[in-house]
């Protein structure tokens, strides 16, 4: 056994000890926030629930795997966009960068945020409105760095801030982000990854908008004013671990890979599914998954998990050049994803990269 294999089992022991200590635990659902961190803007992903855990690479492994970030041939750009939960006027952007170091390294930078829209400003004495309106700013900001190890293991880390505001209130807060992926085959068509995610500080909301004026309480004909104290919450840490298996037909032209993964939630029930993903020479690519959540009752629809679980995509790669022995042509693609959800229209995912 090499030193680095002994390194990747010794990582996933760690993250299994650490997932089993605070595997999914209904009792504890609700108790976390920032849940914005469990949302993902990246298309190609989306179309497998994000369940790719084992084998994504560039931008998108800064919010699945940072493993994958070093998994790159030189510089990749990331566009990507979500309608989430469709009727509700909540959207998702996104915008990442990530860029070779060396031969064997990556740093990448992400910034995703939230657009709730004109929401109108209503008050107890004007309940139908004020006429004015506000819209909440949530946002967060990632840089992480990866290396891979004999093009074998790459491991990663980042680090993540955390903002959220709603008029005069606020919070902010700190996430850590690690993973590891290993690759190994005849083709380098097996590969297992391990990601932990969301370990950090707890936030707690403060601001003016928490302050009231009244009266002193001994009638002294002034009034003071009054400071709301807010509950400090924690960040909803998972625990990803995956598999999948490239099947090469005709020498490459056609690839299908089946995935695996599991997932192990803080604060919410586990979550276990798998998919399928078929490429016509890395240029046309669809791909579908199914991932279900333990605990679901479909007879109880207030209990179940707002996806049903399936999910499906598709992406074109448009190469702007021929692919030489010393480097790959620079690639245009468009991506597409859609989640099916229990209530609303689901959610859809549209993004545009370019790896150079």
């Amino acid at each position: 056994m090499t030193k680095f294999t002994k390194l990747l089992f010794a990582l996933a022991l760690a993250c299994g000890v650490a997932g089993t200590a605070s595997a999914g635990n209904p009792d504890r659902q609700g108790e976390a926030g920032a849940a914005q961190l469990l949302l993902n803007p990246w298309a190609e992903s989306a179309g497998l629930h994000s369940m790719t855990t084992s084998f994504v690479s560039g931008v998108e492994a800064m919010r699945i795997n940072v493993a994958g970030l070093s998994r790159i041939t030189k510089t990749e750009v990331q566009l990507g966009h979500a309608r989430y939960l469709e009727g509700t006027d909540i959207a998702l952007n996104a915008l990442g960068v990530s860029q070779r170091i060396g031969e064997s390294g990556a740093i990448g930078i992400s910034l995703m945020s939230m657009d709730f829209g004109d929401i109108p400003v209503t008050t107890t004495d004007q309940p139908e409105g004020t006429g004015t309106t506000f819209s909440p700013s949530f946002f967060n900001l990632g840089i992480g760095y990866a290396h891979t190890f004999e093009n074998k293991i790459s491991v990663g880390v980042l680090f993540r801030g955390v903002s959220e505001s709603i008029a005069d209130v606020s919070a902010f807060g700190f996430a850590l982000d690690a993973g590891v992926q290993y690759v190994t085959g005849p083709a380098d068509n097996f590969k297992f990854g391990i990601a932990l995610r969301n370990i950090g500080s707890r936030m707690q909301y403060g601001g003016e908008g928490l302050t009231t004026q009244g009266p002193s309480p001994n009638n002294g004909g002034y009034e003071l004013t009054f400071n709301q104290r807010t509950s400090d919450f924690e960040l909803p840490s998972m625990l990803n671990i995956g598999l999948s298996y490239d099947f090469l037909i005709t020498g490459g032209t056609h690839r299908v890979t089946v995935l695996g993964n599991f997932t192990s939630n803080s604060f919410s029930q586990d979550q276990i599914g798998g998919g399928v993903e078929y490429s016509l020479k890395d240029m046309f690519m669809l791909r579908g998954g199914y991932r279900y959540e333990f605990g679901s009752n479909d007879a109880d629809t207030f209990d179940d998990p707002i996806y049903s679980g399936l999910s499906a995509g598709a992406s074109i790669a448009v190469p702007l050049g021929k692919d030489t022995p010393e480097r790959r042509a620079t690639r245009f693609a468009i991506d597409y994803a859609y989640r099916a959800t229990r209530v609303w229209d689901g959610t859809h995912n549209i993004g545009v990269r370019i790896a150079l």
